[in-house]
């Protein structure tokens, strides 16, 4: 009788693997995270222990939802912005729903935002409140957009306490740190490109991100439910400078509303 031996298949590369979920070849993949993600000083290592990271996160360095920073005393730091976080909430297999309240002083000045996250498997909600004159810096976004940044640090802050997420900090924390490297902003490191080799860029898609926001609205049973989605979702921040994407955006919003609203009158 003649045996068949079977060989087992090779694993695939952390590389390799993550290419492939992006649809990318594994030089370009690498090239691309390479320069736009990572500090130009950091080794092999690190950057192997950066795509680590994001892989066990499932966060998708290309479009920046997770990026990396020089440290102080060498090493790099695994930095998730807003768009991740959200990733991180909603993508959760327990979670259940988030609710924000704004609390205002008496001249209807915001002072406090309090986040609370359901889990499926938990009874009561996690909640944690953050305040204004504690998180609030002299720093552009805060300037800007303090009550939009308040609620983003609400939701990361209550987020590490439903799930416990742990090695990841936002730029916010970043730029508090004093084990971090910071400037003014901190961001993605600038791009270096070889002069041998040019590693693709991949611009936003607007028309996918609508289509996933709708998506997620349609879903929506009630007006509550359906304010958390657009508030985690926060497209007016997400299309900040392009009009016409902003626009269609509320558009779909309202049409979603009047689909709850003709729905409760049946």
């Amino acid at each position: 009788m003649t045996q068949v031996t079977t060989i087992p298949a090779a694993k695939q590369s952390l590389i390799t693997s993550m290419a492939s979920q992006y649809g990318m070849e594994p030089k370009a993949f690498a090239d691309t995270v390479k320069a736009t993600c990572m500090p130009n000083t950091a080794s092999n290592e690190e950057f192997a222990a950066f795509l680590m990271v994001a892989k066990e996160y499932g966060l998708n360095p290309i479009t920046r939802e997770i990026y990396a920073f020089p440290k102080k005393g060498g090493g790099v730091q695994p930095i998730v912005g807003v768009d991740g976080w959200f990733n991180l909430i909603n993508s959760h297999p327990q979670c259940d729903g988030i609710d924000f309240e704004d609390e205002f002083d008496d001249k209807r000045n915001l002072i406090a935002v309090k986040c609370s996250i359901y889990r499926k498997d938990r009874n009561r909600p996690t909640v944690v409140t953050e305040y204004m004159d504690e998180c609030k810096r002299p720093t552009e976004p805060w300037q800007k957009w303090p009550k939009r940044m308040l609620r983003h640090k609400a939701a990361i802050q209550c987020a590490r306490y439903a799930f416990g997420f742990a090695g990841i900090i936002d730029p916010d924390e970043a730029e508090r740190s004093p084990e971090v490297i910071t400037h003014a902003v901190v961001m993605a490191p600038p791009p270096t490109m070889s002069t041998d080799h040019e590693a693709p860029t991949v611009p936003f898609d607007s028309t996918a991100f609508l289509t996933e926001l709708e998506e997620a609205l349609t879903v929506a049973g009630d007006i509550e439910t359906l304010e958390d989605i657009w508030s985690s979702h926060d497209p007016l921040s997400v299309l900040e400078g392009d009009d016409h994407a902003q626009d269609v955006a509320l558009k779909i919003k309202e049409r979603c509303l009047a689909a709850i609203d003709t729905g409760a009158a049946a």
